[in-house]
């Protein structure tokens, strides 16, 4: 596994590539790096804006190379970047028997040939690595009287910020009470032009990240039932009240902060020392995707920790625009790894960073979870919303029960040994193969009226519900 720096600044397509593939050769930036020496081949995840990290793979030979992310420069500043490390930091690879799946689609896909030393491109512009590695170290030393005028502007435009933001809310809370003065009929049947303009004068106040959750509440509206719409629309504004209240108490708060208007960036998150760190093997439950009205499409991952004693979950959340297509995920259903992750600061924190990537753990079945004396799926919901009222999607770990369908063609989870019979409604369509099957766990997530299944042990093992 030897990579030469000359080689890489021929590789590359121009300078700017070689200083952002220079940003890039922290070992914090890649969770996992990994090499085989037999196959000649390195691959690592560098964790990019979003929670779910580029995979990238080189061929050490050959220096065929394949990454997940869309750029349009080939090699990218990540492939640069992991040839980068390759040539100075052999060692930060950790040696793999075996290479993982992705990986080896790839080298089923790819037609290895053995091309030329790659050569300086004619009439390119200059390029130069070691012009790329001082990039950093070139920056001009501020003086303190700049600092001190950044520092001001910074100050200043926070307080705007939190300005805009608060009249935003008293603009919120008048809209509230004109939907409930005018009625929740009206409030229902016109919720996507209603929504829609309050929204957007959200927008233009910094609100943005309220504005976001308002255009969906339409969406979610539109998947129940009609006699089951005017109680939803209630819980809808009713956190809306109940999270702009507690901005109100602590606008520097930081979950306040990212529900409201704007979210910290992955780099605060790893350097906040008061983040909780979890560094244990995580099972991947599902994935939920969903298109949004502003243009972006949310993915999120659901993971559950597999050595707690009681249910643990973590989410990690991405959004991209919707133009950009199905983005490839780094992570599948049933999927086990070793990792630490960092959580997002919160009151029940499930949102969190892919830090470290330590491996790949064996498959089996979930730990033998205590439900509690009543086991009753519904106390975890009434603790978070204790903790933090303006939760959407609460994940649960359901105790053995089995899926129903009713007369009207609705799929109900059924717990089997509950002797008050508890039974919860199931969002979306059911697999007839499920019905009556005995299942041992159920993870799913409940916003309040329906249950989103996201995977189940049964007696035939893992079933992927997602």
């Amino acid at each position: 596994m030897e990579f030469d720096l000359k080689t890489i600044e021929a590789l590359a397509p121009d300078q700017a590539s070689l200083s952002a593939a220079s940003k890039l050769t922290k070992r914090s930036n890649w969770p996992r790096l990994e090499k085989n020496e037999q196959q000649a081949l390195i691959w690592g995840e560098c964790q990019g804006s979003g929670s779910n990290p580029y995979r990238v793979v080189v061929d050490t030979g050959d220096h065929g190379y394949k990454c997940t992310c869309p750029s349009r420069k080939f090699p990218c500043k990540h492939t640069l970047a992991l040839m980068w490390i390759a040539a100075t930091a052999p060692a930060s690879f950790a040696a793999a028997e075996s290479s993982p799946e992705w990986v080896n689609d790839w080298l089923g896909r790819r037609r290895k040939t053995t091309p030329p030393p790659a050569q300086p491109i004619a009439g390119a512009a200059a390029k130069s690595i070691d012009e790329a590695a001082r990039t950093d170290e070139s920056a001009a030393v501020e003086d303190v009287a700049a600092v001190e005028r950044r520092e001001a502007a910074q100050r200043k435009r926070a307080e705007d910020t939190r300005q805009a933001v608060s009249a935003a809310l008293d603009e919120l809370d008048q809209w509230i009470a004109d939907q409930l003065r005018l009625g929740l009929s009206g409030f229902v049947d016109g919720s996507s032009d209603r929504c829609r303009r309050i929204a957007a004068r959200l927008v233009d106040m910094k609100a943005t990240a309220l504005a976001g959750r308002i255009d969906e509440i339409p969406s979610r509206l539109m998947a129940l039932r009609g006699e089951e719409k005017p109680d939803a629309a209630i819980r809808e504004l009713g956190k809306l009240v109940l999270l702009a209240k507690a901005w109100r108490s602590a606008p520097d708060d930081p979950e306040l902060k990212r529900l409201v208007s704007t979210s910290e960036t992955r780099e605060q998150v790893l350097a906040n020392p008061d983040a909780r760190q979890v560094e244990s093997f995580w099972e991947v439950l599902g994935e939920k995707i969903e298109s949004r009205r502003d243009g972006l499409v949310s993915h999120s991952t659901w993971l559950l920790d597999l050595k707690s004693a009681t249910p643990q979950f973590a989410v990690l959340l991405d959004y991209f625009p919707a133009s950009a297509g199905r983005r490839s995920n780094a992570f599948a259903p049933g999927d086990r790894f070793d990792a630490r992750l960092v959580f997002y600061p919160s009151r029940r924190p499930l949102r969190a960073l892919v830090a470290e990537r330590m491996g790949e753990v064996m498959s089996g079945a979930w730990p033998d979870f205590s439900f509690g004396a009543a086991k009753d799926p519904l106390a975890t919901h009434a603790s978070y919303q204790d903790a933090a009222p303006w939760i959407t999607d609460c994940p649960l770990m359901l105790p053995p029960g089995a899926i129903l369908v009713d007369d009207r063609g609705t799929g109900w989870w059924q717990a089997t040994d509950d002797p008050r019979g508890i039974a919860l409604p199931i969002a979306g369509a059911v697999n007839q193969t499920l019905l009556g099957l005995d299942l041992a766990a159920t993870a799913a997530l409940w916003d309040g009226a329906r249950l989103d299944l996201l995977a189940a042990q049964s007696g035939f093992g893992r079933l992927d519900l997602s």
